[in-house]
C-alpha cells in the first residue's frame, strides 16, 4: 500500500486537531455596557428581573421590570424595553411598553419567546401573581411584530389556561425546531409558593391559542414549606440536540442540596417525569434566577456561583449536555449579582457563531443597583 496514503491520513488527522483546537472555547468579556440604573425615589425606584433575545431580524431586544416606587417584588411597574440593531454596540433611550398604573400587586415579568416562522416577539408576563389586595391572577401577553418597534395592547391568556397564579420565566420561550411538535411555542414557569412547582404552556399555532402543559409540582403541594422541602421554582428551559427539552430549575428550599434541579421533558412539554428529574451538584447555588442557553451543540449556564450569597456571577459551559461540566469557567463579576438570562444570533454568519449575550443584575453594595449586559466573545480567550 505504501507510506503515502498513511501520511495522507495522519495530515488530515492533524488538520481536524488543529481545527478541533482552534474552535475550543475559551470564553473573553468583549464588551459590556450599563442599561440601567436604579436610582430610588423618581419615575421608577428598582430596575430588575432582566430579559433578552434577538429578533428573527436581528436586533437585539433587552426589558426589565421598572419598578415604580420600590424594590419589592409587589407594587406598580412599567415593562421597560431597549433596543439595539448593531448587536449591542448602541441601544435605544428607555421605553415603557407596558404600564399597570397603580396596582398594588402589579406585573410580574416574564419571559421572551421568539416565533421564527412569523417574526413575531411575545412577551408573557402575569399581574396579581401574589394576589395581594387582588384576585384572581392573570396570564398576560404583549407581541411586536415589526421587530419590537411597537407593541400590542396586552392579552389576558387565562381565558385558555385558568386563573392559577403563573409567573413565566424569567427568561426566555422556544420554539421547538426538533420532533416531537416541532414549530411548538413552549413558555416555563413557577406557581406561588405554597401552590408551587415548574408548570409550561405551549401553544401550536404560533402564540394565537395556549394550553397548559407539563408540570413538576413541589411536595407538599398547596401547602407551607419547610426548609429542605422539595420545591421547583424559577426556571429556564432549552431544547437539546435529540429533541427533548432540559428545564434548569431554581431549587427554592435546597431539597437534597445547595445547586440546581434539572429535568427534561421527552413529549415536547407534554409532561415532566419525575424520573427526569436530576440534581446538578457542580451548578452551586444560592437560590436565584439563572440562564442557561443551547448553542451549536454547546449549552451555557450563568449564575453567582456560590452557594450562600448572590456574588461571583459566573459563566460555565457544557459539551455533555449538562451531564458534566467543563473545568473551566468564566467570572462575569466578582461582585453582588443576581438574576441573569442569555441569548446568542441564530444562522450562520461568523458573527452569529462567535458571540453570547449575558445580562445581568449588577452591584457594588447589593445586586439591584443596575442591569448590565456582557458581550462574550466564545473564543477570544485562546
Amino acid at each position: 500500500m505504501g507510506l503515502f496514503p498513511y501520511l495522507g491520513l495522519i495530515w488530515m488527522f492533524l488538520q481536524a486537531s488543529a481545527l478541533q483546537s482552534e474552535m475550543r472555547i475559551k470564553p473573553l468579556i468583549y464588551d459590556e455596557q450599563l442599561l440601567w440604573v436604579s436610582e430610588g425615589p423618581g419615575e421608577v425606584s428598582t430596575y430588575r428581573i432582566p430579559l433578552l433575545t434577538f429578533t428573527p431580524r436581528g436586533s437585539l431586544l433587552a426589558f426589565t421590570e421598572a419598578r415604580k416606587t420600590s424594590w419589592c417584588d409587589i407594587g406598580a411597574k412599567f415593562i421597560a424595553m431597549k433596543r439595539s440593531e448593531n448587536r449591542g454596540a448602541t441601544w435605544s433611550p428607555t421605553s415603557f411598553i407596558v404600564d399597570d398604573g397603580s396596582l398594588a400587586d402589579g406585573l410580574n415579568l416574564g419571559s421572551v419567546v421568539v416565533d421564527q416562522q412569523t417574526d413575531s416577539v411575545m412577551l408573557i408576563y402575569t399581574l396579581c401573581f401574589h394576589q395581594y389586595q387582588c384576585s384572581p391572577s392573570s396570564t398576560m401577553l404583549v407581541e411586536s411584530l415589526d421587530d419590537g418597534l411597537s407593541w400590542s395592547t396586552p392579552r389576558n391568556l387565562s381565558v385558555q389556561l385558568g386563573v392559577k397564579s403563573f409567573a413565566p420565566g424569567p427568561g426566555f420561550g422556544i420554539q421547538k425546531r426538533l420532533s416531537p411538535a416541532a414549530g411548538r411555542l413552549v413558555v416555563c414557569g413557577h406557581g406561588t409558593i405554597e401552590g408551587d412547582g415548574v408548570f409550561c404552556i405551549l401553544s401550536d399555532d404560533h402564540g394565537r391559542t395556549w394550553r397548559n402543559g407539563g408540570s413538576l409540582k413541589s411536595i407538599p403541594y398547596n401547602q407551607p414549606k419547610l426548609s429542605q422541602d422539595f420545591n421547583p421554582d424559577e426556571c429556564q428551559p432549552v431544547e437539546l440536540q435529540d429533541g427533548s427539552i432540559m428545564i434548569n430549575i431554581r431549587n427554592q428550599n435546597n431539597y437534597h442540596c445547595h445547586c440546581r434541579m434539572v429535568v427534561r421533558s421527552l413529549d415536547g412539554g407534554e409532561t415532566l417525569p419525575i424520573e427526569e428529574l436530576r440534581f446538578d451538584q457542580t451548578l452551586v447555588d444560592p437560590v436565584v434566577a439563572a440562564g442557561a442557553l443551547q448553542k451549536d451543540n454547546v449549552l451555557f449556564f450563568s449564575n453567582p456561583a456560590n452557594s450562600q450569597s448572590r456574588v461571583n456571577l459566573t459563566l460555565r459551559w457544557s459539551l455533555t449536555n449538562g451531564t458534566t461540566w467543563e473545568n473551566d469557567s468564566v467570572q462575569i463579576w466578582a461582585g453582588p449579582s443576581c438574576y441573569s438570562s442569555m441569548t446568542s444570533l441564530v444562522g450562520n454568519a461568523v458573527e452569529d457563531k462567535k458571540y453570547i449575550y449575558v445580562i445581568y443584575e449588577k452591584g457594588h453594595k447589593n445586586c439591584v443597583e443596575t442591569i448590565s449586559v456582557a458581550k462574550i466573545q466564545l473564543y477570544g480567550g485562546r
